[in-house]
């Protein structure tokens, strides 16, 4: 017998959740209900997976849908997601708030620069951890 069928999961199902995995950088597992799954096989298994576009395109159109639409804590998972994925930087996201200013307006990119803003600054903090770790290995070798 074989996993699918032992799981339950159908194919489809199987390519939803691998995109959605993609798509948010964690390990997606099957979901109860017609919307979760409809979710998976229909948006992440289709939309999401069809050519002529990238995962950044989708990125940063959803980023402006949402903040559009004032719905920041959809986009909180979105920035986290484009910066786990390295498909938004920190300045990129700070620029596309600014922008989306004009376009969505300021009440709503200000919604999404408070989301934006813990993540970059998370990102920052990480990146000079990071750059630190060679220094403090190369003093200690000495």
């Amino acid at each position: 017998m074989s996993d699918t069928a032992e799981s339950g999961t159908t194919p489809e199902r199987e390519r939803g959740l691998a995109m959605m995995t993609e798509v948010y950088g964690f390990d997606m597992s099957d979901g109860p209900g017609d919307y979760f799954g409809e979710t998976a096989d229909h948006l992440f298994g289709r939309i999401w997976a069809r050519p002529g576009l990238s995962h950044r395109d989708r990125r940063l159109l959803l980023l402006g849908a949402l903040t559009a639409q004032g719905n920041s804590d959809i986009a909180d998972i979105q920035v986290g997601a484009a910066l786990g994925n390295g498909e938004l930087t920190p300045e990129e996201l700070e620029e596309i708030v600014l922008f989306l200013c004009y376009y969505a307006g300021w009440p709503n990119a200000t919604k999404l620069g408070n989301v934006v803003g813990p993540h970059v600054a998370r990102a920052r903090k990480a990146a000079r951890r990071a750059a630190a770790a060679p220094a403090a290995a190369a003093d200690g070798e000495g």
